[in-house]
């Protein structure tokens, strides 16, 4: 059960919105179709940095892991990292994202641990994770810093943790592009799903998670292919990744 007494990162608002689109997480032709194709390039970037920073061997790049999932949604990108060996945990605001989740990982035969909860409440239960992900999440929060606060709770205090986002620049093409064009234009994503004030410039990004404990010493592109799907590098123009260690 969500707390209404630790929700400083939750915005009622957002978590509404996706509440009315829950049951369409694994629709391949529904409203996180876009979202599915960018699976595969965010997979690739958590291994590769996994194997960078956690020093993890590229035949078993997650293997024995315990990973953290902040906004998993349905469970798209949980999926894919258990399937390569981690031990995931999924956490989300929607109960109804937890639910979808819960039910395609029981279909699909995948142990994940789902929780209808914040991160600030799981926060407070003490635990640590090697790799901590927001992934698509970070532009829908209230409090942008607290958030990368809590982020950098869940590290280990005797060992690395990476901590892994993905998000939109707030930029001219971010904007044009991922929030008109994609919702209004294309059909990419639900209208209303993103509000460009919320978009982050990776130099606001990396002063705030450095100040909020985590050193994101990469961020890369993330750019759609003309042929389907989504491609790593090039210049954070649009949608980008950002990895790095936190200090504990």
């Amino acid at each position: 059960m969500v707390s209404r007494t630790s929700m400083s990162s939750v915005d009622p608002n957002e978590i509404g919105h996706f509440e009315t689109l829950a049951s369409t997480w694994w629709d391949d032709q529904g409203p996180f179709a876009a979202l599915q194709a960018m699976t595969p390039a965010r997979v690739r970037y958590i291994t590769s940095h996994a194997a960078r920073l956690l020093h993890q061997p590229q035949a078993a790049p997650l293997k024995g892991l315990r990973i953290l999932d902040i906004g998993c949604g349905g469970g798209l990108l949980a999926e894919p990292l258990a399937r390569l060996g981690a031990e995931v945990t999924g956490i989300d605001a929607s109960e109804g994202a937890i639910a979808a989740a819960l039910d395609h990982a029981e279909r699909a035969g995948l142990t994940i641990t789902y929780d209808h909860i914040t991160a600030e409440d799981l926060a407070d239960r003490g635990l640590s994770f090697d790799i901590i992900i927001a992934s698509e999440v970070i532009e829908h929060v209230n409090d942008r810093r607290g958030f990368l606060t809590t982020m950098a709770r869940f590290g280990h205090a005797d060992a690395p943790s990476m901590a892994v986002l993905t998000t939109i620049n707030r930029s001219l093409a971010g904007v044009a592009l991922v929030k008109y064009a994609a919702e209004y234009v294309l059909n990419l994503a639900p209208k209303g799903t993103h509000d460009p004030a919320k978009f982050v410039k990776p130099s606001e990004l990396r002063a705030e998670a450095r100040d909020a404990g985590i050193d994101l010493d990469d961020i890369t592109g993330i750019h759609p292919r003309l042929g389907g799907g989504f491609r790593l590098g090039g210049l954070p123009l649009m949608n980008y990744a950002a990895a790095g260690l936190i200090r504990r």
